[in-house]
């Protein structure tokens, strides 16, 4: 994997969050990749229960300062930038004090989602592609992590479809066990059919629960990897009948083999 340009964009990175499934394996992957000698970057939301002093988290302005467009409201766009110490890793984080000052991921402290997560999730797609675009960094491969994660792909292949700089790159995602109950905003394909994506292409999103999300996100996706033995035996049927290339779970300590083998076989 040497020289390889491979884009990480989760919804949780350890350091900067609690461990949990997809928070640990958005960390081990890019630093198996980044030990074979590719080159790496990953993207993240910049939720407010960070600690950035802790992590010396500092804006970069010269990407900060556009606006993105989300349920037709202009949103600024902040990026900030730390390193996970000792291994020379570059963590960017998507920032907006509408959509992510609040203390927490995903829910408040009484668990109930927040009810703009469908939003958070758009605007964390636009994000890191228009930051991308001016990074002038082009990946051979971008592998989605987490459900917050989870409408990069639908954005790439529609409202991004014409951008030169990713004709060539490819997207992984991984299918994590760990979810959410109920469903984001209802509203939630008016919004992303006001970008210009056609229903028929994410007709599931009319009912926006995980596995839908999910199934949009693997519909929109170049390969897909299974992360988790916990992953619904429906979600499982769904992937497999896909068409899509994908790899079966692989404990921990196989992963490394496995996943490169994987990667190389997308390039």
């Amino acid at each position: 994997m040497k020289d390889k340009r491979i884009l990480y964009v989760s919804s949780e990175v350890v350091p900067y969050l609690a461990e949990n499934e997809v928070s640990l394996m958005s960390y081990d992957v890019p630093k198996m990749i980044n030990d074979q000698g590719g080159q790496i970057r990953i993207f993240m939301p910049r939720y407010g229960n960070i600690n950035e002093r802790r992590h010396q988290l500092h804006e970069v302005i010269r990407l900060s300062g556009m606006n993105l467009v989300v349920n037709d409201l202009d949103m600024p766009l902040i990026i900030k930038v730390a390193s996970i110490p000792k291994e020379r890793i570059q963590v960017y984080f998507i920032d907006n004090d509408e959509y992510f000052k609040r203390k927490a991921t995903f829910a408040d402290e009484d668990g109930v989602m927040y009810p703009d997560n469908d939003e958070r999730a758009i605007f964390f797609a636009k994000g890191v592609v228009e930051t991308v675009k001016k990074l002038n960094w082009v990946p051979d491969i971008i592998h989605v992590h987490g459900w917050m994660a989870a409408m990069l792909p639908v954005y790439m292949k529609h409202f991004y479809k014409n951008e030169a700089l990713f004709s060539e790159t490819k997207i992984v995602t991984s299918v994590y066990g760990q979810s959410f109950d109920g469903t984001l905003d209802v509203e939630m394909i008016n919004k992303v059919k006001l970008d210009g994506v056609p229903q028929e292409a994410v007709e599931m999103l009319s009912t926006p629960d995980y596995e839908n999300i999910i199934k949009a996100t693997v519909m929109h996706s170049d390969a897909v990897i299974v992360a988790s033995p916990n992953v619904s035996s429906s979600l499982t049927k769904f992937i497999e009948t896909s068409g899509k290339p994908f790899l079966p779970f692989v404990p921990k300590d196989a992963f490394a083999e496995a996943y490169s083998n994987f990667y190389r076989e997308m390039l």
